[in-house]
């Protein structure tokens, strides 16, 4: 079947709103189940006091989610997008399933071999991010800018729900008896569905709507493999061998490390925004801010509002004149945030919870805004198959600033007996 598509007005634009919301879902579901790990510290650390588990569960998440991704975006033109979307959210499933049957196998006990169990959970959430992640937000890359900001809109919005639900079941069962292990397994029971719900809208939905299959027959006439499967999934064939050998300079495109050289400073700028975030959310917010009147509710509350923010500033890009494109505007921008670190450590030890809760709110709003600035500004001007390669190269640097700031973040723990 030809590439050409007829009337390209009315696939461009026809399922675009549901499009944007099954985005908004996909990009939910992709940090759903490891969010709802990080929200339920409080059980963690009721179970694993000694263990510092917010800090060393996200320690075994990220060099799987780093590394894998590297090795996916090395090989990516030859990657099955639709293989890795499905594997990742099969595997967020399994894993959120995987927490319940721990729970119950050990009757909510401790100890060192239930918390590495844990972690090796952690690690396959890790795993299935390096899946979801770099596939779907190299593939949204090659459509319209609206997808992307969903999709990392949805990445936040997950942080919020997971909040919100952990706030309505710790005061649900708070005063029953072992009502903190009862909350954490409604937890996650709502969690494996949701992520079987992501696996059937991507499954079944996503890939048959027209202006999905409009960008994806676009990017195959422009040279991409990787949309092959999904279209496939829709009912097109598309001979793009026949169409290589016809016109081969029309599919020729920058190669990965060419890309990056031209985008170095947009490499830059989304890894130094995760460093900076990574050192500071969630450890140091759960570990290091003492104790205020919020008692236990503290850490949950700080948590909260910094996803919250986070989510309200991966909208504010679509204001247009808030809108920050100027390249040396986002790296200042980028650096200024650092000024974070002597503000959090002042305020942890000199100032009160409302200060703390300020700051926390405006590390949100930043990190959601900054991050999608670079994502929708980046991919724009190269073909399809250059889009989604940057998507998955930009992606590789979100996750090794997550991975650096998770390393970082131990410094806080420096003079304090750890």
């Amino acid at each position: 079947m030809s590439t050409d598509v007829a009337g390209a007005e009315a696939p461009q634009v026809k399922g675009k709103f549901l499009g944007i919301f099954i985005c908004w879902l996909l990009g939910n579901g992709s940090l759903f189940a490891w969010n709802s790990m990080l929200t339920i510290e409080d059980y963690y650390v009721h179970l694993f006091p000694d263990y510092h588990p917010t800090r060393v569960l996200t320690l075994a998440y990220q060099p799987f989610a780093f590394g894998i991704t590297l090795i996916m975006t090395y090989y990516e033109a030859k990657m099955n997008t639709r293989r890795r979307n499905l594997a990742g959210f099969s595997l967020f499933f399994l894993g959120s399933f995987a927490l319940i049957i721990l729970d119950i196998a050990t009757k909510g006990r401790g100890g060192l071999g239930v918390f590495v169990g844990v972690c090796i959970i952690s690690a396959i959430f890790g795993t299935a991010d390096a899946n979801c992640q770099g596939a779907l937000v190299g593939d949204l890359s090659l459509m319209c800018p609206e997808f992307v900001q969903s999709f990392m809109a949805g990445l936040a919005a997950s942080g919020v729900l997971t909040s919100a639900l952990r706030l309505i079941t710790k005061a649900a069962f708070e005063s029953s008896k072992d009502g903190l292990r009862i909350g954490a397994i409604l937890f996650f029971s709502i969690t494996c569905l949701f992520e079987l719900a992501c696996l059937l809208l991507y499954t079944f939905v996503f890939a048959k709507l027209p202006i999905v299959k409009y960008y994806r027959l676009k990017a195959a006439a422009e040279g991409s493999k990787t949309v092959a499967s999904d279209l496939a999934a829709a009912g097109i064939i598309s001979d793009q061998q026949a169409q290589v050998e016809e016109d081969p300079q029309k599919h020729k495109r920058l190669t990965t490390k060419e890309l990056l050289m031209e985008n170095i400073d947009y490499a830059f700028d989304i890894y130094l925004i995760y460093v900076l975030t990574l050192s500071i959310f969630p450890g140091f917010l759960s570990e290091d801010t003492g104790a205020h009147s919020l008692g236990t509710w503290y850490a949950l509350v700080l948590i909260a509002m910094y996803n919250v923010w986070d989510l309200i500033g991966r909208y504010v890009p679509l204001i247009q004149c808030l809108k920050l494109t100027s390249r040396k505007g986002m790296m200042a921008a980028i650096l200024a945030r650092f000024l974070f670190i002597p503000a959090f450590y002042f305020t942890a030890n000199y100032g009160n919870q409302g200060y703390m809760i300020f700051l926390t709110s405006f590390l949100g709003l930043t990190n959601g805004y900054l991050t999608v600035c670079v994502l929708m500004e980046a991919p724009k001007g190269y073909k399809g198959p250059e889009q989604n390669a940057l998507g998955n190269v930009l992606v590789v640097c979100l996750l090794g600033g997550l991975f650096s700031g998770v390393v970082l973040d131990w410094l806080w723990l420096i003079g304090k007996g750890w």
